[in-house]
């Protein structure tokens, strides 16, 4: 477990007053100030807001944000923003909960000044379970869910920056149908594809909203990357599941070690495919460089392995 709760409370110190200073200094036409704690809701919020907003997001590009440690300029953001956004379904409230200190330090109000993306997403829960805790978070993995992210970005920005409603509301319009588009072309691709071959084989089991969404069945190490990754005993009970199969191509994730995976590949003689994303798009001019882009690289990777 992380010990930030003490550090943050040294840094708020130093913070409050910059925050409060800062505060009294703006004016009506200054931007609106939106954190977001991972690189897919940035993104996403990007694509609605374009220049209206300055934008800070917590959790590095390439960086799991099941756990992590924020930096002072986060803590500082953080207790300077107007609005804040976070996944929820245990994501970063999960683990460490990093996300929960951080605003309780901050004194941010929930559903006043920070609010979940994926409010009204149905939620899945990790195997066997089904209490407040045991949430599966990758809901962006749908792109139904995506658009229900981007429906409810926009709803606050709405709120909290009325004069720009009606460039909010375009820009949510063109980016939802792009978005609704790509869902559509994905699940008639996987149709397609044999049942014998359909099973997404990854290294953490964050595929359920995936599968669920595009009639694909998902197999994995480990659940999920707050707990126990890559012990013997996952590997060997996935290498077992994996002989039994006609699986052509492995996955693995493009923010976990992918040791693990390849002690799968050696074990079954099935190759990695191709890495993905999962919990972060990639940087900037490379492949999978926004949300949108990511998806649609996951989608057409995972489709061409399991086509072979």
């Amino acid at each position: 477990m992380k010990k930030i709760l003490s550090t943050m409370a040294l840094l708020l110190l130093a913070v409050v007053a910059l925050a409060a200073c800062s505060n009294k200094q703006g004016s009506s036409n200054d931007k609106l100030r939106v954190v977001t704690t991972n690189s897919i809701i940035a993104d996403i919020t990007k694509n609605i807001a374009g220049d209206k907003i300055t934008l800070h997001s917590i959790v590095p590009v390439g960086k799991d944000p099941h756990e992590y440690e924020p930096l002072p300029e986060d803590v500082k953001k953080t207790s300077q923003a107007d609005l804040i956004f976070y996944n929820g379904i245990n994501l970063e409230t999960g683990g460490n909960a990093w996300f929960t200190k951080l605003v309780k330090n901050a004194h941010k109000i929930e559903n006043k000044d920070y609010f979940a993306v994926s409010d009204g997403v149905k939620v899945i829960y990790l195997e066997g379970q089904s209490e407040k805790g045991k949430e599966d978070p990758h809901a962006w993995l749908n792109l139904e869910n995506g658009i229900i992210y981007a429906r409810n970005i926009a709803k606050q920005l709405i709120a909290k920056d009325p004069k720009n409603k009606t460039y909010y509301e375009k820009n949510l319009e063109t980016y939802t149908n792009k978005l609704s588009k790509l869902d559509q072309e994905a699940k008639e691709t996987f149709k397609n594809i044999p049942d014998e071959k359909k099973l997404i084989v990854t290294s953490e089991g964050c595929f359920k909203y995936f599968s669920k969404a595009y009639g694909v069945p998902s197999a994995y190490i480990w659940e999920i990357n707050t707990e126990e990754e890559g012990t013997p005993d996952q590997i060997k009970t996935l290498v077992e599941k994996l002989r039994q199969t006609k699986v052509p191509a492995l996955f693995v994730e493009s923010s976990v070690d992918d040791r693990p995976m390849k002690t799968v590949a050696k074990d079954t003689n099935i190759p990695i495919y191709a890495k993905i994303f999962t919990d972060s798009i990639a940087k900037k001019g490379q492949k999978g460089d926004s949300y949108y882009n990511m998806m649609k690289y996951n989608l057409d990777k995972i489709a061409q392995g399991l086509n072979q």
